[in-house]
């Protein structure tokens, strides 16, 4: 007889992608996920399992190289640094389309961030796309989503791994998976093509920082300004939801723990999903491993 599994999905941006190969893991060792919660891009895997369409995206999100990123991301390097990313959730949109969160077939819950009224906001009803685009809703990124009069943004800021709404089911076990853990990067073995890829990311990147730092010459700012502002907010974010996740973490203790290395990556590093998909399986397998070793016991 199957296990059944709370599972509950850490957000992290770009690392989000390990969760894929950690409910692969998990369904392939006959464990039957019966109610989610996540927080960002958690809350999009987990919308995505729960409608029946996380394959279809892992399959997409394979073929996207650096520059289908910046494309769909609409990236500005201007001071703001502001991402638009309207192609992305036109597509997530044709992809789930108007499904209510109602309708799936377990319980699901995308966590969000009341800015208004600064607390935290567990989303079980209406329209599962905007229930996403609120949670991922990532500040002086995406703009705000307006549900019921309240405006939301992104769930990690209060919450950044969700364990909580899933600790009332009736499950066998709670599954978490944290994007920021401490530990040290697992090296993967990844094909040549996505290493080349990894490879003229980096170059790319490097030139447009370049040209960022010439530009903010020019404007005679000052040295401590050119620093690149994708790198500072993904540290500050990583910091943060660091120490909220380790409080959420010491107070919902869940059956298995799967961390992914928030040094996997940067949460832009959206051309990483090979490499991050299989960091997850990875992990998600020993977690597993160590888990059945236990009850074992």
């Amino acid at each position: 007889m199957k296990k059944t599994v709370s599972l509950a999905l850490g957000s992290g941006g770009a690392r989000g992608y390990a969760h894929i190969g950690a409910i692969n893991e998990l369904v392939n060792n006959g464990y039957k996920i019966e109610a989610i919660s996540g927080s960002s891009m958690g809350a999009l895997i987990g919308g995505l399992y729960a409608c029946g369409k996380l394959e279809e995206y892992k399959n997409w999100v394979l073929t996207l190289d650096f520059i289908d990123v910046i494309k769909l991301l609409d990236i500005s390097f201007a001071p703001s640094g502001l991402i638009k990313g309207d192609k992305v959730f036109e597509h997530l949109e044709k992809m789930i389309g108007d499904i209510l969160i109602e309708e799936l077939p377990l319980k699901y819950t995308a966590v969000a961030t009341d800015l208004i009224n600064q607390k935290e906001i567990w989303l079980q009803e209406g329209k599962l796309i905007d229930a996403i685009r609120a949670s991922i809703a990532i500040p002086s990124f995406f703009t705000p989503k307006e549900i019921n009069e309240r405006v939301l943004i992104d769930g990690g800021i209060t919450n950044p791994l969700p364990i909580a709404p899933v600790m009332s089911e009736m499950s066998d076990i709670i599954v978490a998976i944290n994007l920021n853990s401490n530990k040290p990067v697992k090296k993967i073995r990844i094909s040549k093509e996505e290493k080349e890829k990894k490879e003229k990311a980096k170059s790319f990147f490097e030139s447009l920082l370049e040209n960022a730092r010439e530009k903010v010459k020019e404007a005679k700012q000052k040295s401590k300004e050119e620093l690149n502002y994708l790198t500072i907010i993904s540290k500050s974010m990583d910091m943060m939801q660091n120490i909220l996740t380790n409080y959420r973490i010491a107070g919902y203790k869940p059956d298995i723990l799967i961390e992914i290395p928030k040094s996997s990556c940067d949460f832009y590093e959206f051309h990483r999903a090979e490499e991050m998909i299989k960091i997850g399986k990875e992990i998600a397998k020993e977690a597993i491993k160590d888990y059945e070793k236990l009850l074992s016991h």
